[in-house]
């Protein structure tokens, strides 16, 4: 990779940093000096590299090696593993997607591989993984997100896209600026903003709050967890119950209008269907009106605060932020489009500072003043299958193949699954109700996972390939959303035999016949200096300069300047409409959608409206609770949960489940003690956590546990044992894990121990 006299670097999603080695052991990672809020997280993979959580050796699952495919799923998660060779496992896979090809066809596989693998532009493993299987024939894959599913349906038909609203977000230089009042809805977490796609170099968004507080810009935080914004920052907390959101935003709508407080021109000459929603908010349309004394109660907040609050809003320079997390619950698409809504009538959207913006700290690029430079990537080709699931409908897909469901606007049906591959992440963090999944997952023949280390699904695959970390091979970290570019080095030898996800590929392809097409003649490292000289050119196309590849290598990182100016959302749509019109049919924002309403649901009229959710306080039994289950702060989703970092935040090996003092004193519960926390999906061990910043009725638990089930029970705290599966609605059918009742008593001793972090039964261990 060229000659290098500097220390070791590496990058990922949630920073950059120095990597001290003795003895071709990793004995430290030090945190990068020109970021000025680095991230614990990475220092958690230093105590795991090796370990009984490490995949050393290619595995198969020993009922499926001698039973066949389908052989004793049932024992997925329990069953022994047996090592084999890597060209016995190559021609092993090979035959099997052989099988699979012949015999069902290509729309049998599913490669769900959901990313966050690495933050290297070669070792991509989901883009890796999709590359082969492209040349391999194809697969079935996944659309949207589990971050904001219903956002990224239901955007396009309101405002004219997700994306663009994510990536030309009003950056934080411009809130500072010009705003003075920002109400965030879901809070802004900064314990989410540590991480970002691809690598992230220079943590901005505790920064960029504080600069806003000293500037005079006054804080709201719309959220049931006083902790989802700064304490610092002196922010008024309104803490509506869980699932509510768009009740709140409506009365706030309605109070606006009501009181003559809304901007008409702009609805006039920016927007489409004010006239529909109006009628809906006025009760003209259905009896009902929207007013702050109707949601009130629906709430549980004074009528008062939501009057005081939308007033306000409108004589001030307001930007509305709306989290990624309010699209995790039922009917989760409402939320943003009554935030729109809501922006729209005030008349803001476009003005530097105010309007809206989507997701400020869900990752640490939100509000950056970046450029945006176009970075080449390892070509991944075009898929022959024309199928796709919505991401978090993987369950319904295996326990109801060839049935029916509907999908913005389209009736689809689930395929036949026989065959799935994942690469690179751990559906049983991201998905719902595991215990319902994992009985979904025993339906499929094969489950196929690259992983290098004994996560929950690699423990429920059949075949396991051991692929390499970030430290034990080289890439380029080339993030257009970070402005630090970062080498990374291979720090140590790859532990036991694993080896990259490219050359996992490689293998597999050559006894498939395809090498020469998947490597088109390349090592990797002439890959990367292929992605980066590519890259290079397009972003001197754009007047941004970057060193070549030998300086690259030798300084180790370097910086992409900001753009001189501060971003400013939908500005040239706010300057004119006509010359700059959003992709929506009419243009405009569409506050009506004519194209939704075609759609026929009978829970979505065409416009922003409440929902009463499946679950939630206001349909409680006694004694339940509200459970949110948000990002944690020790890691990024559930990795490096086996780290040190996310380990030494545990309450007796168990993840922290906060409680209000008086929720737990009606149940006799004290600091520190375990507890069950359980409903009719299923249960999982817990410490509990004592705190006031969160609102009475609630529980707050964080994700990422690795999935540790008995009976039912998980062992570590992973929430997504009890959280429900269902589709915020038949438009986006995204997940809804954040409208979630539960149950809480003390957990029944002697408590079984944890073992998710001591690694599976090995043949000839």
């Amino acid at each position: 990779m060229g000659e290098r006299h500097r220390d070791l670097l590496t990058s990922a999603h949630w920073g950059t940093y120095w990597v001290d080695v003795e003895n071709g052991k990793v004995t430290a990672l030090r945190d990068f000096a020109p970021d000025p809020d680095p991230s614990p997280i990475g220092h958690g993979i230093v105590s795991v590299l090796e370990g009984p959580t490490r995949i050393t050796r290619p595995m198969v699952r020993r009922g499926w090696l001698e039973h066949g495919p389908g052989g004793d799923t049932h024992k997925r998660g329990e069953d022994e593993y047996v090592p084999v060779t890597w060209d016995q496992m190559n021609k092993i896979v090979a035959d099997e997607i052989t099988r699979i090809r012949q015999t069902f066809g290509n729309g049998a596989l599913y490669a769900g591989s959901y990313g966050w693998a690495s933050a290297g532009r070669f070792h991509h493993a989901q883009g890796q993984l999709k590359r082969f299987l492209n040349l391999a024939g194809g697969y079935v894959r996944s659309v949207d997100t589990y971050s904001h599913a219903a956002a990224e349906v239901v955007t396009p038909h309101v405002i004219g896209g997700f994306d663009m609203l994510v990536k030309d977000t009003t950056t934080w230089g411009s809130i500072i600026e010009h705003a003075e009042l920002f109400v965030a809805f879901g809070g802004v977490p900064v314990k989410n903003g540590q991480i970002s796609q691809g690598g992230t170099g220079r943590h901005i968004q505790r920064g960029a709050l504080r600069e806003a507080h000293a500037a005079g810009v006054g804080f709201v935080n719309v959220s049931p967890l006083r902790s989802d914004l700064l304490e610092e920052l002196d922010a008024h907390w309104i803490a509506p119950r869980p699932s509510t959101d768009t009740a709140l935003m409506l009365a706030l709508c309605h109070t606006l209008l009501a009181e003559g407080l809304h901007d008409p021109a702009f609805l006039s000459r920016y927007c489409t269907g004010f006239d529909r929603f109006a009628a809906y908010l006025t009760g003209d349309s259905d009896g009902t009106p929207k007013s702050a004394d109707w949601a009130a109660p629906i709430c549980d907040l004074p009528a008062d605060t939501i009057r005081n609050l939308a007033r306000r809003m409108a004589r001030s320079r307001t930007m509305i932020s709306v989290s990624w997390s309010l699209t995790r619950q039922d009917h989760g698409e409402m939320c943003y489009w009554a935030a729109i809504s809501l922006a729209a009538m005030l008349g803001q959207i476009g003005q530097p500072g105010t309007g809206i913006g989507f997701g400020y700290s869900a990752e640490n690029f939100i509000g950056a003043s970046l450029h945006y430079p176009r970075f080449a990537s390892v070509p991944q080709g075009r898929n022959p299958v024309d199928d796709f699931i919505p991401v978090a409908r993987i369950t319904e897909m295996l326990e109801n193949p060839g049935g029916i469901y509907d999908y913005n606007g389209q009736r689809r049906t689930f395929p036949d699954i026989r065959m799935i591959w994942w690469a690179g992440g751990n559906p049983f963090h991201h998905h719902q109700d595991l215990n319902r999944f994992r009985k979904a997952l025993a339906k499929a023949e094969t489950i196929v996972v690259n992983d290098w280390c004994w996560t929950a699904m690699a423990r429920h695959a059949d075949i396991v390939l051991p692929c390499t970390t970030t430290l034990e091979r080289a890439d380029i970290a080339l993030n257009p959303r970070d402005p630090v570019q970062v080498v990374m080095d291979p720090v140590i030898p790859p532990v036991g035999e694993a080896r990259s996800d490219h050359d996992i590929f490689r293998g597999i392809a050559g006894a498939l016949g395809f090498e020469q097409q998947f490597t088109e003649g390349r090592t990797p490292e002439e890959w990367m200096r292929h992605l980066y000289d590519v890259s290079r050119q397009q972003a001197a196309e754009k007047g941004i300069e970057m060193p070549g590849w030998d300086q690259f290598q030798r300084d180790g990182w370097f910086t992409i300047p900001g753009p001189a100016q501060e971003q400013v959302l939908l500005s040239g749509f706010r300057a004119d409409p006509q010359a700059h019109p959003l992709t929506t049919p009419s243009g405009r924002i569409e506050l009506f959608s004519e194209t939704v309403a075609s759609f026929a649901y009978d829970d979505y009229p065409g416009h922003a409206a409440w929902t009463e959710p499946q679950e939630w306080l206001g349909a409680a039994r006694p004694g339940q609770l509200h459970m949110i289950s948000n990002q944690p702060r020790t890691k990024l989703h559930s990795q490096l949960d086996h780290g040190s970092v996310s380990r030494n935040d545990r309450i007796a090996g168990r993840e922290p489940v906060t409680m209000h003092p008086e929720d737990a004193a009606e149940r006799g519960l004290t600091e520190g003690q375990m507890l069950r926390v359980f409903n009719e999906r299923g249960a999982f061990l817990g410490g509990l956590r004592l705190s006031t910043d969160v609102r009475r009725g609630v529980i707050q638990v964080a994700t990422g546990a690795w999935f540790d089930p008995q009976d039912g029970t998980c062992r570590v705290g992973n929430p997504n044992a009890v959280t429900l599966d269902r589709g915020t609605s038949r438009l986006a059918q995204g997940p809804s894990a954040h409208s979630c009742l539960v149950s809480v008593e003390p957990a029944p001793g002697p408590l079984p121990a944890p073992r998710a972090y001591d690694g599976p039964r090995i043949a000839g261990a």
